[in-house]
């Protein structure tokens, strides 16, 4: 493998690592939307996959988990399965990914490790996609009640929170992380044409030479 393919696929494991940490945090964390009220200028309410949360003006936070899971609407129910099924892909395809790694001597074959490689990077661009779907559409919805004219203006609305921001650089790194390691494998099964050694310009030179005789 040449020096380009290794920095490739050393970026792309790093990347892979750091993105599914993001999806994580944004798995677990309360803030998907966030809302705040001019009635209510000391509290803000904060809306997450699995709880939903009070903040305090002082700066205290009191959480409460959702009651049960058909009580939930349905972005909240997509937003549990998928992005529950981005983390647990993207687990996998790392653990796919690491024999696959030039630098690990647990797979010695060329053709296995490239296939490993790439198994590895396409579940993690599955994965980066599963987290994206999500978290856009939660975000799509947020943006038409936002803007529903239906609504009187004195009505809060609910806004983008945190967590959403760190759900998308986690999906769109996990996609470009497993791209690396695709590209990475894809460049290690070019292998360059061997030279011309001693013995074949030998060769080479012994058919020219007997050709120039009989001519």
């Amino acid at each position: 493998m040449d020096e380009c393919a290794r920095a490739l696929e050393l970026l792309g494991m790093l990347l892979y690592v750091g993105a599914w940490l993001c999806v994580l945090g944004a798995t677990v964390s309360p803030r998907w939307l966030s809302m705040s009220t001019s009635l209510l200028p000391v509290e803000s309410y904060e809306l997450g996959l699995w709880e939903t949360c009070v903040v305090q003006d002082m700066g205290s936070m009191e959480c409460r988990a959702y009651d049960g899971l058909l009580g939930l609407s349905p972005d909240l129910k997509l937003g549990r399965v998928l992005t529950c099924a981005s983390l647990a892909v993207g687990a996998l395809g790392f653990l796919v990914a690491i024999p696959g790694v030039s630098l690990v001597n647990g797979c010695e074959e060329d053709g296995a490790k490239r296939t490993l490689g790439t198994t590895g990077g396409l579940l993690g661009m599955l994965s980066g996609v599963l987290c994206l779907i999500p978290v856009s559409y939660v975000a799509h919805l947020a943006v038409v009640r936002f803007f529903d004219d239906t609504l009187p203006d004195v009505v809060p609305r609910w806004e983008f929170g945190d967590a959403l921001f760190c759900g998308w650089a986690g999906g769109f790194l996990l996609a470009v992380a497993g791209l690396l390691l695709v590209l990475a494998s894809r460049s290690a099964g070019r292998e360059p044409p061997p030279a011309a050694g001693p013995q074949r310009r030998y060769q080479v030179m012994n058919t020219v030479l007997a050709r120039a005789e009989y001519v």
